[in-house]
């Protein structure tokens, strides 16, 4: 549900997607590969690094989608001249170690001018200091952890950007657990709440920013605990949550953990609603759990896509493609982050009158600050702490199977 006007995608973004639409391929490897662009012309890649395999793929699987189909629309319709896009995606598998792995490839490889992702806040501290180092931008459409671009000691006052190659499109936890508390606190008029999280760098984060706004607000934390992901007892915490006398659970983490955490709450006879953050957004969270899951809510960063006129054509255009997973809660964030970095490279070509510089890498770096686009998912710029300005937030709440939107505004502090 909007409550503002939006910008609309730039001319040359809509010009190009609604063309696509026309006349997309049905084969999105091949549409995708750089064989498609014209003979002669520079090949540039723009890396993927998300978890394409294990409990979250179906997130991975959507981001990697939506950046194929922006470097398939800048291939078609010339975005940048002289140049073609093609993609390097590589598996995270949701695993620091692996998307360290993942960085040092990325950055050894010349042809690529910067990296969309990853989804996982933890996975992207591992990366952050390598594509640093190769002064490779990287763009996350999901990392939400404060400390990724405000630096460890945010909390404190104390903001101080850890790298310059470091951008995201989704809003941060300092926005999304404030909101998350202020909702439940004056909307839902929750006050005794019992905080979960799963040990993870995204989790932890979040949870600890919710608590402390809805202790700030009037609320009560009476109890706190963790769990371990992966694991699917976890009857020893709904037990504490029972005794607790909670009215509601907060948990940072993600929907295969939270689906069987709210399940679990529940079949103790202690029918209170669960909130979690975007990582509980997805239909696998409701699924998850034997019991009713009606009442249960979780944020998200953006206005449901579907309800944004900018997004018309990408989901007419990701439909026609063929892709066999759906782009999920991130898609339009991946979009962007890859048109914005098509966009930075693009500076970087007509200011060095109409070619590839020999050294590219920190240019687009340069050229990411000054990018200002009506995207996807509305306006697309970064501040100077690399972070979007776009500071959307929506409640979804279950009912009848699906996560239905409640209220959608944009944060004010």
């Amino acid at each position: 549900m909007r409550h503002r006007p939006f910008l609309l995608l730039t001319t040359t973004l809509t010009t190009c997607a609604l063309a696509l639409s026309a006349c997309g391929s049905r084969d999105p490897q091949k549409a995708g590969d750089a064989a498609d662009g014209a003979a002669g012309k520079t090949v540039v890649a723009i890396g993927v690094d998300a978890p394409l395999t294990g409990s979250v793929s179906a997130i991975g699987q959507g981001i990697k989608n939506s950046v194929d189909l922006a470097v398939r629309t800048a291939n078609k319709y010339g975005e940048v001249k002289g140049i073609t896009f093609k993609t390097v995606a590589l598996d995270d598998q949701a695993v620091p170690g692996t998307g360290q792995q993942n960085a040092a490839k990325l950055a050894a490889d010349k042809t690529v001018l910067g990296v969309v992702g990853p989804y996982n806040s933890g996975v992207a501290q591992s990366m952050q200091g390598i594509f640093a180092k190769a002064h490779l931008t990287q763009v996350s459409p999901a990392n939400t952890n404060p400390a990724l671009s405000l630096g460890d000691a945010w909390a404190k006052g104390d903001k101080k950007r850890p790298f310059p190659t470091y951008f995201r499109t989704a809003t941060t936890d300092l926005v999304q657990g404030r909101f998350a508390a202020q909702y439940y606190y004056n909307e839902s008029k929750k006050r005794r709440v019992f905080v979960v999280d799963d040990k993870q760098t995204y989790g932890m984060g979040l949870a600890a920013i919710f608590a402390q706004e809805f202790k700030h607000l009037g609320g009560q934390v009476v109890g706190t605990d963790h769990l371990t992901v992966k694991e699917t007892d976890f009857s020893g915490i709904a037990n504490k949550v029972k005794s607790s006398g909670a009215d509601s659970v907060y948990f940072g983490g993600q929907y295969p953990e939270g689906g069987l955490l709210s399940d679990q709450v529940k079949k103790t006879g202690a029918h209170i609603p669960l909130m979690g953050g975007d990582g509980m957004y997805d239909p696998a969270f409701i699924t998850a759990s034997g019991e009713s899951n009606d009442g249960d809510l979780v944020t998200s960063v953006g206005y449901p896509v579907e309800e944004l006129h900018s997004a018309r054509t990408f989901i007419k255009n990701y439909k026609k493609t063929g892709y066999k997973d759906p782009y999920a809660s991130h898609g339009g964030y991946s979009y962007d982050a890859a048109w914005a970095i098509i966009q930075a490279i693009k500076k970087t070509v007509q200011d060095n009158d109409g070619k590839l510089p020999e050294n590219p890498r920190p240019k687009i770096v340069e050229a990411m600050s000054d990018v200002y686009f009506g995207g996807v998912t509305g306006k697309v710029s970064f501040d100077e702490y690399g972070d979007t300005t776009n500071k959307q937030m929506t409640v979804y709440q279950v009912a009848g199977k699906i996560w239905k939107p409640i209220k959608s505004t944009t944060f004010e502090g």
